[in-house]
């Protein structure tokens, strides 16, 4: 009975409780959750290479990553080099052929992933120093032959050809053309001529040239023992070649001095691409960086943008209506806003996206819009940090971009939080209609 009474006591107080509550007003937000990325412990070779471990025992997992940090490589004539090279660096290296190689991956149940200026592997952390081993036996000595190299080689062109009537795929090449110049290394593009021009002496060429460790960076993090990363990295990767990539200058693209209307004639085109595009100027160390990401969100980042608002949910043109907003810390990078429209209303589609660029230039954001936007930039930042990748690419750009050595630490506290109708009006101004 005594147990009875006091349990009915307990039910009464939370009731109590409960009736005190009024759940008309929402409750206050709590504290930004505290970001505990992990402090890199770093170390160097004497080639160059740096080397950053970020130790994190939660799962038996760890992530490997070489990361070549060179300024923009120009291709000229020979555009699609660098492709090629990337196709045939990890197919197994001068000491484990390719279907060896391969077939060891697959028997780790691991990843190893290359391209001209990066590699990326994950495996459980038991055979970490195994994943070590061949990733720097793929990337130091490679094996480059005839036979690979004419099998990618018709890859891409195979490709290339299949692109040909691909609207997405000529509106992208367009684009980047006349924003940069087709002779400036983000401007180029790779025609069937130009891969007809590469040999298997270019790609050893390039190779030689541009995967050096003199701007290289290997990032691990995971289940690992910095002393153990030390130990591998000596004797795996200290036969790297020390070397410096040459180094070239190319004119600095800038922005049509009025509007340019740039059409592209594609009779099998059952729509229209729009794309509005102008040259920025934006690094990540940039005081108002972020100000210009939540900007851009808002115009054109998401479903709940203003263009795709306008675009799909008002006017019905579309199924999505974007904007892109790049950074780069090497010159100029791009702010785009694209759309597909049904050719019948073309015309219409621009004169909307026009006035939505206006709009965001000359006047503010609201106050609904601003709170909804970083509280979605929070809701994905920490998501994010689930990711192995994620954590390497910000202990790289910490790095590379100069940035403050807590800056995602900080992200949600000072970052994010700073951010106001004011710090984002000198960025909106960046997005112009030329």
């Amino acid at each position: 009975m005594k147990t009875i009474y006091t349990l009915l006591l307990t039910l009464f107080s939370l009731i109590a409780v409960q009736a005190q509550v009024d759940r008309t007003i929402m409750p206050k937000p709590g504290p930004a959750p505290e970001i505990n990325l992990g402090e890199p412990q770093s170390f160097s070779l004497n080639n160059g290479l740096k080397v950053l471990v970020v130790e994190n025992h939660k799962l038996p997992r760890v992530s490997i990553q070489l990361s070549i940090d060179n300024p923009p490589i120009l291709e000229g004539d020979k555009a699609g080099v660098a492709s090629l090279t990337g196709s045939l660096l990890g197919q197994g290296s001068k000491n484990i052929t390719k279907e060896a190689f391969n077939e060891e991956i697959d028997f780790l149940g691991a990843r190893l992933y290359f391209s001209s200026q990066r590699a990326y592997a994950q495996s459980l952390s038991k055979y970490f120093p195994r994943m070590m081993e061949l990733m720097a036996d793929a990337a130091i000595n490679p094996n480059f032959t005839q036979v690979e190299f004419d099998k990618e080689k018709d890859k891409l062109i195979t490709g290339l050809k299949s692109e040909e009537k691909v609207v997405s795929a000529i509106s992208s090449r367009v684009q980047k053309a006349l924003a940069y110049g087709k002779n400036h290394p983000y401007g180029e593009f790779t025609t069937e001529e130009t891969i007809n021009n590469v040999t298997l002496s270019d790609v050893e060429e390039y190779y030689r040239e541009y995967f050096v460790p003199a701007n290289a960076y290997l990032i691990v993090i995971g289940d690992v023992n910095f002393e153990e990363v030390k130990t591998l990295t000596d004797t795996y990767f200290t036969s790297w070649t020390k070397a410096v990539p040459p180094s070239f200058s190319y004119s600095q693209p800038k922005n049509v001095p009025n509007t340019q209307i740039n059409l592209v004639d594609m009779p099998n085109a059952v729509q229209s691409e729009i794309t509005v595009q102008n040259i920025v100027n934006l690094k990540m160390k940039d005081g108002d960086f972020i100000a210009a990401l939540l900007a851009n969100q808002i115009l054109g980042g998401g479903s709940d943008s203003r263009l795709n608002l306008n675009l799909r949910e008002n006017k019905g043109y579309t199924y999505g209506a974007y904007s892109s907003l790049g950074n780069d810390k090497y010159g100029p990078s791009r702010f785009a806003a694209s759309v597909e429209v049904r050719n019948t209303v073309t015309d219409s589609a621009v004169v909307e996206i026009l006035k939505e660029l206006e709009l965001i230039i000359t006047q503010p954001v609201t106050e609904d819009e601003l709170k909804t936007t970083k509280a979605l930039y929070a809701g994905s930042f920490i998501m994010a940090l689930e990711e192995p990748e994620t954590i390497a690419r910000y202990a790289l750009n910490i790095e590379t971009e100069d940035l403050p050595k807590d800056f995602y630490k900080t992200f949600l506290e000072k970052e994010l939080k700073k951010i106001n109708e004011q710090s984002t009006k000198k960025k909106r101004r960046q997005i112009k209609i030329e």
